[in-house]
């Protein structure tokens, strides 16, 4: 219920955002989406008659947040060093879903606490944490660079003139510099429908979509059924030890994203071999979780070594971290590029909207939705859903692949076109722009 709007609302919400003529500014954005969000949790806690049509609610207030957040960096970053920033960021849903494991022990002891249950006191608890944040987000996040000394932005409209102004991310020589820098890879205008459609039919939206969505199919399988998982490979342990056995996966998730992101954005021309070793991992911890070790027969079986299993469970989670980081940054080098801003903007929400469609397959149709691998029993319990998710994974391998290839193909040839030092680098943020940013503020060197 919560992944079916994402295509449809995911584009909507970034090409709003693209809009050069659209009120408010794209910072309003995410802040509202949060607040939409969190505001669904205290809901949940009290309303458990209409679940569904909260899940569904709660599809369509988050579907425009994770690619908006991705574009929304791309109005302050070139895309070539927006890798390890989107994994900064990122980093968020690893540390949540690490304290979640870590305090729902906490939330079922508070089970029955003034009538509720734990999961509704967990519900309620992060719901108001959340809108709190989104609330103050609209001071906190700045608008889009603007240029130096030009005046604030009015608004056509009368409501977005009641909220808050936020102060600009830079100011004075650092704001010329910065907007001298982003002016130089790119030109922001505003986009028309000829230039969504030629978005839209862009072959190169398939791959980076594939690549997507076996790599979020994996982790939120991972993510739902993960408990579920170490529970099969040692139906001994308690709810309280499922809980803080969850934690460390998605810490080594954030210990990845730290790692590999930023080494991506330093070679960003190479983003292929950043996807694929993670995925290579996922597999590999895959094909552990499924096949090593031994599943204890009995309570009292102390013969059995499941943690091999427990082993490539957390090597999923290492997997796991950079892969949709790159994917999201590969989309914005891509289409920004080709296609400018409404590039950026529509490939994003199209990338996240329809790969996310990989977890309504791992969430409904495996694990506890497949009864014969549900039923199954001692070291074969799961392994078809296993297997499944090892197939999706290495459909994101090929596409990868291929997309490495016809991207280097394409790049030769731009260079090829262009002469030494071409235009294929500029529009993904290339290296050497300072002298033109120094250029532009007179202040490189004099001959």
């Amino acid at each position: 219920m919560d992944s079916a709007p994402a295509p449809i609302a995911d584009h909507k919400s970034n090409i709003h955002e693209a809009g050069q003529d659209f009120d408010p500014e794209p910072h309003f954005k995410d802040p509202h989406t949060d607040i939409d969000l969190e505001d669904d949790g205290p809901s949940q806690a009290h309303i458990n008659s209409i679940y569904s049509l909260l899940r569904l609610l709660l599809g369509i207030v988050i579907a425009g947040m994770w690619p908006g957040m991705s574009y929304y960096l791309t109005l302050f970053y070139p895309p070539s060093l927006t890798g390890k920033r989107i994994g900064y960021y990122f980093t968020a849903a690893q540390l949540s879903a690490a304290v979640v494991g870590l305090v729902s022990a906490g939330f079922q002891k508070m089970d029955g606490l003034c009538n509720l249950a734990g999961f509704q006191w967990m519900f309620l608890l992060y719901g108001l944490v959340g809108i709190t944040c989104g609330f103050c987000l609209l001071w906190w996040l700045p608008d889009r660079p603007l240029p130096p000394n030009s005046p604030p932005r009015q608004h056509s409209k009368l409501w977005p003139r009641f909220l808050p102004t936020s102060n600009p991310a830079l100011t004075g020589r650092d704001a010329a510099i910065h907007y001298a820098d982003l002016t130089a890879h790119y030109q922001p205008h505003p986009w028309t429908w000829s230039d969504l459609l030629r978005v839209l039919l862009d072959w190169r939206l398939w791959p980076l979509i594939v690549m997507y969505f076996g790599v979020v199919g994996v982790g939120i399988g991972v993510q739902n059924y993960g408990t579920v998982i170490i529970r099969a490979t040692n139906p001994s342990l308690t709810g309280i030890q499922l809980s803080l056995l969850f934690a460390p996966i998605w810490i080594c998730d954030l210990i990845a994203i730290l790692i590999v992101t930023p080494i991506s954005d330093k070679f960003h021309r190479h983003r292929a071999p950043f996807f694929a070793g993670p995925v290579l991992l996922q597999i590999t911890g895959l094909l552990m979780t499924t096949y090593a070790g031994s599943v204890p027969t009995s309570p009292t079986d102390n013969t059995a070594n499941p943690w091999p299993r427990y082993a490539g469970l957390l090597l999923i989670g290492f997997g796991l971290g950079p892969t949709v980081p790159i994917t999201m940054t590969w989309t914005s080098e891509i289409f920004q590029r080709r296609h400018g801003e409404v590039g950026v903007a529509a490939a994003s929400a199209l990338v996240s909207g329809l790969g996310n469609l990989g977890s309504i397959l791992t969430t409904y149709a495996l694990y506890e939705g497949w009864a014969s691998d549900r039923d199954a029993v001692g070291g074969k319990m799961y392994r078809k859903s296993n297997l499944v998710m090892v197939g999706i994974l290495g459909a994101s391998l090929v596409s990868a692949a291929g997309m490495s290839v016809a991207m280097g193909r394409e790049m030769r040839r731009l260079e090829g076109g262009s002469g030494r030092g071409g235009g294929g680098e500029e529009g993904a943020g290339g290296r050497g722009s300072g002298k033109v940013v120094l250029a532009r503020l007179g202040l490189g060197k004099r001959s």
